[in-house]
């Protein structure tokens, strides 16, 4: 598979086309290269820490969009081992393309997996409506939700919108009722609720599945009330001042967490969950299990307390 490269990514894809290099030469001429593609690696690993470690929130903004990055069905697999079953529909309208939930097994405790999923190709991102949800989306999410409930199980959901599908059909159906009634309801919950940012975390779209006992962001992600673009086009009537937007937004991880808008911050792999897909599986296993852990030592009234009280509690008054 083709590596894609952002721009302040390039000093490591010169880097890498080296280290190939050396090693198809070392090949080629059989002569004993380890040292030299050693050091380069060596290089490479420090300038991976210097990039990773020095970006702009705008910068951050651009890897949570990174067409390598996992969504929500690679993460659903690689923690479930693939015994995941899909389920489909808000008994209402239709299934909705860009939410999909269902039970999965995580290391053998069933969970129910809800969240946004975009397209890996053109023709996958025009059938799951690039990750923005219909009114009947949120309500298969709740209707997940609720189902969950009935049975006791714990929900995980993962969010990864640029929003809620803004069309004029979609606010025929109700568009702002549906992420209204998920909100209320998700606060309300007998089970626990892990809310997990691993892209984009638009506005509405992304609120309408984030009520939780834990609503967490992985460190290269976003979370606001509007895009970069978007707050860039109102102020400025132009894009051109996006990064200017993603600095004064505060909506990095690292600025969510300081405003007391998430509970925790997951550290990705040091080259992005982007570079390394497996290692960010594991580390969200190992978080979801800790989540589950404390939550599993609450009464469900103690839980929707705590829920409450965290959600009323945000803001600033003077």
């Amino acid at each position: 598979m083709s590596t894609t490269y952002l721009d302040f990514e390039q000093p490591l894809k010169e880097l890498e086309e080296q280290i190939a290099q050396t090693r198809n030469l070392a090949d080629q001429t059989e002569v004993d290269m380890q040292d030299k593609i050693a050091e380069l690696e060596a290089v490479l690993t420090a300038k991976t820490k210097e990039v990773f470690s020095n970006l702009t929130p705008w910068q951050r903004v651009q890897l949570s969009r990174h067409p390598d990055r996992p969504y929500t069905l690679a993460y659903i697999n690689a923690l479930t081992g693939g015994q995941f079953q899909e389920l489909h529909g808000d008994r209402n309208v239709k299934d909705d393309k860009a939410m999909v939930g269902g039970f999965g097994l995580l290391d053998g405790r069933t969970v129910m997996f809800i969240g946004q999923q975009k397209g890996i190709n053109t023709k996958m991102r025009q059938y799951r409506n690039f990750g923005m949800p219909n009114p009947e989306g949120y309500r298969k999410a709740l209707r997940l939700m609720k189902l969950a409930e009935k049975f006791n199980k714990p929900i995980v959901t993962f969010i990864d919108t640029p929003g809620a599908f803004p069309g004029l059909e979609a606010e025929e159906r109700g568009q702002g009722e549906a992420i209204a009634k998920n909100i209320y309801e998700m606060m309300r919950l007998k089970v626990p609720v892990i809310c997990i940012i691993i892209g984009e975390g638009a506005s509405g779209g992304a609120l309408g599945i984030g009520v939780g006992d834990k609503v967490v962001m992985l460190e290269n992600t976003w979370y606001s009330v509007i895009s970069p673009e978007s707050c860039s086009s109102i102020l400025w009537r132009s894009w051109n001042y996006k990064e200017i937007a993603a600095s004064a937004l505060k909506l990095t991880s690292t600025d969510m967490k300081q405003n007391g808008l998430v509970d925790d911050v997951i550290q990705e792999p040091s080259s992005g969950a982007h570079r390394n897909q497996e290692a960010m599986f594991e580390i969200l296993r190992g978080k979801i299990h800790g989540y589950l852990k404390e939550l599993d030592a609450k009464k469900p009234d103690q839980r929707i307390e705590e829920r409450i009280e965290k959600f009323c509690k945000m803001g600033y008054w003077k």
